[in-house]
């Protein structure tokens, strides 16, 4: 709003200037009568309730009309948190260089850990609310079980198990290889060189296997799941899925999930078997420890509480890596540059919760005596 106070030569600017009432202030800006004989003028802005940038140049604009008439121009009830704006838009005008002032490197580190701090919590939420999607699902297709496509499940078991097998296998064996020798070269200073069984077998049992298993899944099948189902959403075969009325968590997440879950652990069994294979092996060549031997101190002094508290873990591991790999699949938002960066994310993220659940696991297991 912007009226004219006859014998007081004041102009009295009120109400919102802002962008959205910028045409009908620009109109009345130039309809505005400069009487003969005005040698002053104020502008009064102690009326005025929003300001944005297009007010803060129609104002500039209502000072240089006046100033072209050779009026003197002030200004009252300027608000301090108007000033701050009028004032750049004044140095913009006059041609005045704006210096900006970076930030030092404190508060450059501050502000990215602030974001990245808050982006996590947001992920977190998020991906809890996937959760319980899920969930409900698979709640739904327990009572329902010929809502789910067994025909995709078999399939992605080939894919995260099976095919995964060649891979698991040899770095198993390889960790085994190295506990045991690294074992013997520490041991064998102390005349303890048949300890080395039970460091290999308690080590691999309880965490090298299910957590070298959970790791080499997440970077092979919790990415390709994100890969799959983010070109999906690139090729805009999810928006289908929902325009037909059909559940993308049901159809593309629950199959692969339920896949991981039967085929994980069966991995890590594999390779709990070929890690202590791995390890009898360079005990035989290191310490001359014969297989039969090997067996024998296994038997006694590896309990079966150690078997299982590897194999709790990899159901939920499974779980873990299902659902972060399909949950940053469907946050692609329709490029390639998309799929690429959520499917390292997800990566990351699956390994950064199978580390974090495998910590909780030992924790519990210690405070349960097991």
């Amino acid at each position: 709003m912007l009226r004219q106070v006859r014998g007081e030569l004041t102009l009295e600017a009120a109400g919102d200037w802002v962008i959205a009432t910028a045409p009908g202030l620009d109109q009345r800006i130039r309809d505005l009568p400069v009487a003969p004989g005005l040698k002053t003028v104020t502008i009064d802005l102690a009326g005025i309730g929003r300001l944005d940038t297009a007010g803060a140049w129609l104002l500039r604009g209502l000072h240089d009309r006046l100033a072209a008439s050779n009026l003197s121009i002030s200004y009252s009830g300027v608000q301090a948190s108007h000033r701050p704006l009028l004032d750049q838009v004044e140095r913009v005008q006059q041609g005045t260089p704006v210096t900006v002032t970076p930030p030092s490197h404190l508060v450059e580190i501050a502000e990215r850990t602030g974001e990245a701090t808050v982006n996590f919590g947001r992920e977190a939420v998020a991906m809890v609310g996937f959760l319980g999607l899920l969930v409900v699902r698979l709640g739904g297709v327990i009572l329902r079980p010929r809502r789910l496509r067994w025909t995709s499940v078999v399939y992605h078991m080939e894919a995260t198990g099976l095919n995964a097998m060649p891979i698991v296998g040899l770095l198993s064996f390889l960790i085994g290889l190295v506990l045991a020798y690294q074992g013997a070269d520490q041991l064998r200073r102390f005349g303890a060189e048949v300890f080395v069984v039970n460091l290999v077998g308690i080590s691999t049992l309880r965490e090298m296997g299910v957590l070298i298993t959970s790791i080499i899944v997440a970077g092979r099948s919790g990415s390709a799941f994100t890969a799959q189902i983010g070109t999906m959403k690139v090729n805009q075969e999810v928006d289908a899925m929902y325009t037909l009325g059909l559940d993308p968590a049901e159809i593309l997440v629950l199959p692969r999930m339920l896949a991981l879950l039967i085929t994980l652990p069966l991995l890590t069994f594999y390779a709990n078997v070929v890690g202590l294979l791995g390890g009898a092996l360079m005990s035989w060549v290191e310490l001359g420890i014969t297989f039969s031997s090997f067996l024998s101190q296994l038997q006694s002094a590896v309990a079966v509480h150690h078997f299982w508290a590897g194999m709790i873990k990899a159901p939920v591991f499974a779980a873990a890596i299902a659902m972060v790999g399909c949950y940053e699949g469907l946050q692609v938002t329709g490029s390639a540059e998309s799929v690429g960066r959520l499917t390292t994310q997800s990566v990351v993220v699956s390994i950064f919760l199978v580390i974090i659940l495998d910590a909780i696991f030992s924790i519990l297991f210690s405070k349960i005596g097991i």
